[in-house]
């Protein structure tokens, strides 16, 4: 492998362990909503579409602004760390 190639495949390496990271809690609180709901419309027998939707959307909401400084943070580590490997510090 080229010199240069390792880097390229550490850097693509730490993306993709970034964004399993960054996506975790949006797409586990959806996850975890949407089961919930299901059980309780399982339960009750109402099937309606946006019994599902509506709160989804708002607990997705939520859990996006609660983890947005931890994102953002990850986000700008990550960046420096590309930047740094960039200009061979």
């Amino acid at each position: 492998m080229a010199p240069g190639m390792q880097d390229v495949m550490d850097i693509a390496n730490q993306m993709l362990w970034v964004t399993v990271l960054l996506s975790a809690p949006v797409l586990l609180t959806a996850l975890v909503v949407g089961v919930v709901i299901s059980l309780v419309q399982t339960v009750t027998g109402v099937q309606e579409m946006t019994i599902t939707f509506v709160p989804k959307m708002l607990a997705v909401l939520v859990a996006l602004a609660a983890a947005l400084p931890w994102m953002s943070s990850v986000m700008i580590e990550y960046t420096e760390s590309v930047m740094a490997l960039m200009s061979g510090q």
